[in-house]
Order: structure tokens, then sequence, then C-alpha cells
């Protein structure tokens, strides 16, 4: 049986192509790219930055940033680097093939945001056959590595944003803290009014700040009409 045919993404200023990467375009993603404080961002840097995606939004964000993406996976750094020279912002973006861990060893500059969609599953079977497991299972990048990692590259006064799931979210900020890298920005992501919090969206700094906290709904109601928040987040970048 062949495999299905995987079309690009298109958004309003830039597709992705992602045939060749296990994670595919998702709502997590795009919610955290959009959500990513770029203020006064001059170097930006995704980790795991898969397909290219969330660097694309974030270039499209920053008018000026120079945005590059750190991906393990030969075939996936690949295609993100043929959807960033397609880009309007070929000149801004770079993708290095390579795991974050080894990138941080051998990388002297750093970046003022650093944004990842971060492996999250922490226990269960392994298995080399099924990609998208492998790419959300922390056996490939364990959360401390990617803390430490990020405590290098980034610069005093920056920022560094990830989505999580709930709990592993609020296991991730308190790991963050023996890393030196204190929570300051937090927004529960609910798919719905009245229902639990699914996501976390977490930024943190090197120094302490006073926590801001807030809340996101995806959807409106029980149908499937988006809310305002999340249109008003997401308008410039989804063709609907």
């Amino acid at each position: 049986m062949s495999n299905p045919v995987v079309k690009p993404f298109r958004f309003k200023q830039f597709s992705v192509a992602q045939d060749k990467c296990p994670m595919k375009v998702g709502t997590d993603g795009v919610l955290l790219a959009a959500w990513a404080d770029v203020t006064g961002a001059g170097r930006i840097l995704d980790i795991g930055t898969g397909s290219g995606v969330m660097a694309l939004i974030l270039a499209q964000r920053a008018e000026k940033a120079e945005v590059h993406g750190v991906e393990i996976d030969p075939d996936a750094a690949s295609q993100a680097a043929e959807n960033m020279a397609a880009s309007p912002w070929p000149e801004r973006l770079r993708t290095f093939a390579t795991s974050i861990q080894d990138f941080a060893k051998e990388n002297r500059q750093q970046y003022d945001l650093i944004v990842s969609n971060p492996p999250f599953f922490s226990g269960g079977t392994f298995s080399d056959n099924n990609d998208r497991m492998a790419v959300r299972h922390t056996i490939k990048l364990p959360h401390g590595d990617l803390l430490s990692a990020v405590r290098k590259l980034l610069v005093p006064t920056g920022r560094f944003a990830v989505i999580l799931p709930h709990i592993e979210g609020l296991r991730f900020r308190e790991l963050a803290n023996s890393y030196h890298l204190f929570c300051t920005r937090l927004t529960e992501v609910h798919t719905r009014p009245g229902k639990p919090v699914e996501r976390l969206l977490l930024q943190f700094e090197c120094n302490v700040n006073p926590l801001q906290k807030d809340s996101l709904c995806i959807h409106a109601g029980a149908g499937p009409d988006y809310s305002e928040d999340y249109i008003a987040l997401t308008r410039e970048f989804y063709l609907e």
C-alpha cells in the first residue's frame, strides 16, 4: 500500500512542505510561535524545528530577527531548509541538522528568544518504527538536556518559551527552577470553555520576575467555531 500524499500546509505568507517530517503542522506549534514574546528579539532559536513552521512564523512576526532552527532528524532538517529558502525571508532563516546537545556545545552565539515544542512522553514503550512517537518521546531529548542547552544559549535578558501538556508543563516548570530559569508568563490553554486545562504555554527568564498568568480557549463553545482570542492570536498566519 502506498503512503498517502501529504500536501503542503499553506499559511498567508508562506507554505510548509511536510511530507518528510514525522511531526506535521499542528495547533501546538502555531500557538507557541504566535504567543511567544518577540519584543526586541534580534536572534531567535527554534529547538526541534521539524518542518520549520515555528521558525517561519517567528520570522514573519519579528521582521528584522535572524531565526535559526535546530533539528536532529536529517530529512526534517532538509525539508525545513527548503521551506525556509522558499519563504519571503530566506536571508534571515537557517537550519542546523544536529542535536541541541551538540549545537549547544559547539555554538558560541546566544539568542534573545528560544522556543521549543519539546518531547513530553516520559514512560511507556519506545519503538523505532513509530516516527511520531519517537519525536515526542523524551528519550530523544531529556528535559534536563533541553534546559541545560537553553541556559547556555540564552542571553541573560532573554526569554525561553515552550508548550507542554498540563501535568508535564507543571513538572517542567519545577525542573526549570533548578537550572535557574524562572517562569514569568503562563497561559492555561483549554479546548473549550469549562473543559480542563490541556496545555500550558510557559515563558522562562534568568531572573525572578512577577508571574503573568492568563488563560485561552481554542473554541468558543461546543461547536467548531474558534474563540475570538484564538482568532486574534493566529489571524496573521492562517488562511482561514
